[in-house]
Formats: structure tokens, C-alpha cells, sequence
């Protein structure tokens, strides 16, 4: 806005002054850590910090349990990219007298900024019946506040806001100079950036006696340094042309700002400092239509930077559906890539393989699927992955960033006749940190070819960023980029919005929810039951339908246990998440389809999960025509770890409790 904070003066002329004004010292505010502490700089403390943060865990008790977190649930700068805007909010009266902070917040929120820059916004005032205004605004976009203070007004405070997806690692706050009231430029320290909200002086000559100030600031900083704000002047002037010999203005001079009504003016910015441009890829900007809320209208602008080679990947890649002669690997980047796999026998050797589609490289998306296939059973394999991002991909032109490689990894397939194995089996963890931890500390001292988790382990992905948190915990937590890893859907897997979306960040064997593999002489047969209640339960919303699934089941089945692969096999073993035999469900569809063929089936053993409860079923104690054992579930008093081990014709089970205690030993 262009007048003070009172609302009552207008916007005077170039180098016209209003009033006499100092300038005042900055004041470190160290949320988390200062970069450094200098005299005249006023510190507050830990305690007082504390004292005045106090409602905020109150803010996000819905989401956040009443915890105030470090940075925000949501993955922040998706792809390098920061979603930036600029308001002056006018302390939240409108053009039509009418003072909404929901308007103002709704305003904000449809654009989905991850940090925003608020100017004229009050505190604790008397005009502004003594409200937290920057916290209410907090409240509506969903956003962290931190307020800047520039002056003492009506029995509070006056000044500028940040409102942030995440906490500020730190935040300063630098006097400017203003005749007619005292001005400020707010900074807040980001990970990968720092912010500035900045409302200038009325007159030029302030303006002008603000830039060595400004430059002073962002030279202290070796990160990309955005600043944002109202800052009372137009393109072209004296101000803008010196200040943009520093800084690049990424918002266009030719969309006018003010008044919001019918703007003829552009004195609202978004500008980035020159030397944190180099990886600056991209940038759009634009005006929000909105002329009502306040007498601006806030600027837009979305920034994409290169992403480091170095946090290329998400996380470590990991091993799918092992093969004699092949493998899968599996990665996801931090934006979209175009990615191979270096391998050889050797580190210094190395073929290339990627993925093509219809002769086309997959270059679209973060998830990346590449078979690597003509290997050799027995022999060691090294292998690294390697993504170069894609920032833009035209028709005619492509812009590419930064190449990220992962360290190398190695793995061994086995051959035909391999009789040796060691697999751990788990079940029912539902993404409970404590008992998975407790089970990846027993698995990094216990040998091993190669992990199952027989379902509810990837329960319930609320999104695609869901899906690979919990893959990543799981792989990274038991070497899937050196041991192979198995994932078998139960009935958790089924829930929640991304549950179809999995099988893009999973290879599995024969391509479905269930199939077959060998390793070495063994057969394993895996079996999807699908849901625990008829699809017609009111839970499903009539989007479920297993009941021709679990027919298509039995079919496969029928034909597996007549193939040669079954039948050659020296041991055979099922897996399936929800039990057929000691199973006291209700609802168990799977009987009638699967327990007559399965009543033939010369299966050695079976793995089942579900009930959350370790039983061991010997042959024939339920009617089980081959023994059974179930695992336990995430309780760490109950919650089991199985490891099965076949040494030449020897196949034996040992389970483990979280303490490493071994529970159960038998020998089959």
C-alpha cells in the first residue's frame, strides 16, 4: 500500500518527504540457530521465543497431534522448484470496507505459496481489536508466521510477515529508512534459501539510502537470496534501475498491481539476488486477480532451480524381482530425470541399460524402472544409478541439469541349482518406526539373500510422497540395494487414496499381485486375498471388485501347480497375507476357491500373517494339509522376525522376537 500505517496518507510525489526518519539497528530473532551474533543487535532468547510461539502447537493440533514441527508434513520445493508471492494485505480491509482476514487467507491459499511475503499487517493493535493478524492469516493459508515489527502503533505492533511451509532456521530483522514511518526488511533462513519481505519508504531518497543496506545483507548469505514486497516506487526509476544491477526482478513491470481494483501501477515485486541465479532454471510470474481484499494485488512467481548432483536421488535404489539371469532396479529422483544403470563385473568396466518405451527414453516422471537382463547366476554384479535432470522437455528443444550417480552397490543372483539361502520374513509392521528399527538392527547381523514383507508393511499410502516414505524406510532399512526385497500386498496395502499407484513403485514377479519365483531349487507361490470384507461394504464406496480377482487367483494357481517349475522344484513354499486354515474371520472368500486346490498342493510350509498374533500350525492341527506359521504384528511384545534358512536339503525356521530372542526353532 502506499500510505502509512495509519491508511490516511497519500502516496506523496517523487523525492517528496513526509517526515523525519532514522535508521535503526537489525534484530537477530534466533528461532532455530543465528548465523552470528554483532553488537547492537538485540537478542531474544530461547525462553522468550518460547513464550511467544506458545499457540502454536495449538494451530495444528488437528494435523500435527499439537506438535510444532521443523518443517512442514507436506514434501517442500517438489522438484528444486519454490512457489513465492507478495501481498500487502492492507491489515485486511478491503476495497469494499470490508476487513476479512478468511478473504485475505483464501486469497493466498488458491495460489498454494510455500512462502509468502505480507506488508501492513498488525499485531495486538487497537484497530485491529488487538488480533494477532499474521497468525490469523497463518491459520487460513495453512502457513507458518513469522512477524517483523517495524514500528509501535496503537498499542501494538505494525510491520511486514512471513508466512513459510516450513520454520525458519533463522530469521533478522534490519531497520530502513522511512520519514514517514520507520520501515524493515524481514529475513528468514530457509534450507535451501533465504527469503526477505521488504516494505520501502514512501520517497526516493529513502529508497535510495535503503540499497547499501540491502546489498550489506545479502552478501552475508551463500544461498539463493529472494526478496519480495511493496516497495512504493515503478519500473524505471532511480531505485529499480540500481537495485536491479544486484538482483534479476523476476515479476513482469508490465502487470500493474495497484490499485486492485483497476491497477495502473506495478509497485509490488518478486526479485532474486544475481549470484544465487547460476542455478536458476526457470521462472514464471504473474498478478492475481484479485481486486477486492486489498487495495493491492499480490504477485506470483514459481522459481525452479537446477537440483545438486548430489541430491539427485531420493534415496537409495532397491533390488525387485530377481531372476537367474536378471533383476530390477528401482530408484525415484527429486525431479524428473532421464536415468540409466552403470554395471559390470567390476567398477571400471560398465554397460549401460535404461528403460525405452517404443524406442523412447523414459524421461517424464521421478520413478525409474530398469531391468538389467543377460546376467550371469553366481557372478557378482557392481552397479551405480545415474539420472540427469530434465528441466524442460519441448518438442524442439530440451534443457537438461546437473548429472547425479549413486555410490555402487553389488548383488549376486542365484543359479538354478543353488541349494543355500537365508531369507527374513515380516508382516504386519504398519510403518511402526520403533519395531522396524528394532528388526533392522537384528537383519544387519544376520546374513541374507533376500527380505519378504508378507503385507499390511506398506499400509494405507495417503499420496505418491506417502508411498515412497514408507518404501524408502523399508528398503533402506534392510539393504534392498544389495538384497532383493519382496512385497506382499494384505489388506492395508488395498487402503487409502495411492493404494493403486504402488505397483509403479514395485517390480514383482510375473508382473501382478501374485505370482511365483525360485530361488535357486525353491519355489516360492505368492497369493493376494485381497480386502477383509465383501466388496460391498460401505467402507469400499462400491470401488472394490476381488471377487473376479480371487477367481483369476485360482486359475493361476491351477496352472502353477502343474508347471514344471512347481514340480522340478527340491521345496515349494506359499505366502499370503490373510490365513485360509486358523483364521477366524467372518468373511474368508478365499476357502472355497483356494482350499481345494491347495489340499493337493506339496507345499513344505506357508507364511501367513494378519490375526497379529505368532502361531505355529502343524501339519493337520486346523485341517492344514502342510505346516503353517504366522507371524506377529507391530507390537514390539509381540511382533516377530522369521528367519528361514535351506542348506542343501535342509530347510529350517528360526523366530525372533525385537530383542533378537529366539521364540520358536523347527525343522522341516
Amino acid at each position: 500500500m502506499q500510505t502509512t500505517c495509519s491508511g490516511m496518507t497519500a502516496r506523496p510525489k517523487k523525492n517528496e518527504c513526509t517526515k523525519e526518519g532514522t535508521t535503526g539497528t537489525a534484530c537477530l530473532l534466533p528461532f532455530m540457530h543465528s548465523k552470528a551474533s554483532e553488537k547492537n543487535k538485540h537478542i531474544i532468547t530461547a525462553l522468550d521465543m518460547k513464550n511467544k510461539l506458545w499457540w502454536w502447537p495449538a494451530l495444528f493440533a488437528a494435523t500435527l497431534a499439537g506438535n510444532l514441527p521443523a518443517t512442514a508434513q507436506t514434501p517442500i520445493q517438489e522438484n528444486n522448484q519454490l512457489r513465492i508471492m507478495s501481498y500487502n494485505v492492507r491489515n485486511g480491509n478491503g476495497l469494499d470496507g470490508t476487513r476479512s482476514y478468511r478473504r485475505i487467507g483464501d486469497a493466498i491459499r488458491k495460489q498454494r505459496p510455500q512462502y509468502v511475503a505480507i506488508q501492513e499487517v498488525d499485531s495486538m493493535t487497537g484497530r485491529s481489536g488487538h488480533r494477532d493478524v499474521l497468525k490469523e492469516l497463518a491459520i487460513e493459508s495453512g502457513l507458518y508466521p513469522t512477524f517483523g515489527k517495524a514500528i509501535s502503533f496503537d498499542g501494538g505492533s505494525y510491520g511486514v510477515g512471513i508466512l513459510s511451509a516450513e520454520r525458519p532456521l533463522s530469521v533478522r530483522r534490519i531497520a530502513l529508512p522511512g520519514r514517514e514511518e520507520k520501515r524493515t526488511l524481514l529475513i528468514a533462513e530457509f534450507e535451501r534459501f533465504v527469503f526477505g519481505c521488504m516494505h520501502l519508504s514512501l520517497t526516493e531518497a529513502d529508497q535510495l539510502a535503503s540499497l547499501p543496506i540491502i546489498r550489506q545483507e545479502v552478501k552475508r548469505w551463500n544461498k539463493p537470496v529472494v526478496l519480495a514486497g511493496d516497495w512504493n516506487t515503478e519500473p524505471g526509476s532511480q531505485f529499480i534501475n540500481d537495485f536491479s544491477k544486484d538482483f534479476q526482478i523476476v515479476t513482469s513491470p508490465k502487470q500493474f498491481t495497484f490499485p486492485a481494483d483497476q491497477p495502473t501501477d506495478c509497485i509490488d515485486y518478486i526479485a532474486i539476488y544475481k549470484p544465487g541465479m547460476a542455478s536458476l532454471v526457470k521462472r514464471t510470474a504473474y498478478v492475481v486477480n484479485e481486486p477486492k481484499a486489498s487495495d493491492h494485488r499480490p504477485v506470483f512467481s514459481l522459481l525452479q532451480f537446477k537440483i545438486p548432483a548430489a541430491e539427485m536421488f531420493r534415496a537409495r535404489p532397491y533390488l525387485q524381482n530377481p531372476t537367474t539371469d536378471g533383476i530390477t532396479i528401482m530408484a525415484q529422483t527429486s525431479g524428473r530425470a532421464h536415468c540409466w544403470v552403470e554395471y559390470g563385473t567390476d567398477t571400471l568396466h560398465l554397460q549401460r541399460a535404461r528403460t525405452l518405451l517404443g524406442g523412447q527414453a523414459v524421461c517424464h516422471d521421478i520413478e525409474h524402472k530398469i531391468r538389467l537382463q543377460g546376467l550371469q547366476p553366481g557372478q557378482r554384479y557392481y552397479y551405480r544409478v545415474c539420472a540427469q535432470e530434465i528441466i524442460d522437455y519441448q518438442s524442439y528443444s530440451k534443457t537438461f541439469g546437473e548429472t547425479g550417480r549413486t555410490p555402487f552397490y553389488s548383488f549376486t543372483l542365484p543359479a538354478a541349482d543353488t541349494q543355500d539361502f537365508t531369507a527374513l520374513i515380516m508382516n504386519d509392521l504398519h510403518d511402526v518406526t520403533s519395531t522396524i528399527n528394532a528388526f533392522r538392527k537384528l537383519a544387519a547381523e544376520i546374513p541374507h539373500d533376500f527380505t519378504v514383507f508378507n503385507g499390511d508393511c506398506l499400509a494405507e499410502p495417503s499420496d505418491r510422497d506417502d508411498a515412497i516414505r514408507i518404501i524408502t524406510k523399508l528398503c533402506d532399512g534392510f539393504n534392498a540395494a544389495e538384497t532383493p526385497i519382496f512385497f506382499i500386498r494384505g489388506n492395508h496395502e488395498i487402503r487409502n487414496a495411492y493404494s493403486a499407484g504402488m505397483p509403479s513403485l514395485l517390480d514383482q514377479p510375473g508382473g501382478h499381485t501374485y505370482g511365483a519365483f525360485n530361488w535357486g531349487d525353491t519355489r516360492f507361490v505368492i497369493l493376494d486375498n485381497g480386502e477383509d470384507k465383501e466388496d460391498s461394504h460401505w467402507v469400499y464406496y462400491g470401488l472394490n471388485d476381488f471377487t473376479q480377482f480371487r477367481k483369476e487367483q485360482a486359475d493361476f494357481l491351477k496352472k502353477e501347480l502343474k508347471s514344471k517349475a512347481f514340480k522340478k522344484a527340491k521345496r515349494r513354499i506359499l505366502m499370503h497375507h490373510i490365513p485360509l486354515w486358523g483364521n477366524t474371520d467372518q468373511y474368508q472368500p478365499c476357502r472355497d476357491l483356494w482350499m481345494p486346490l491347495l489340499e493337493k498342493a506339496d507345499f513344505d510350509l506357508c507364511f501367513n500373517a494378519h490375526v497379529h498374533q505368532f502361531k505355529y500350525y502343524p501339519t493337520g492341527s486346523e485341517g492344514n494339509p502342510f505346516p503353517i506359521v504366522r507371524g506377529g504384528g507391530y507390537d514390539a511384545k509381540g511382533a516377530t522376525m522369521m528367519v528361514l534358512t535351506k542348506k542343501g536339503k535342509q530347510l529350517s525356521l528360526r523366530v525372533l522376537n525385537t530383542e533378537g530372542k529366539e521364540i520358536f526353532r523347527q525343522d522341516f
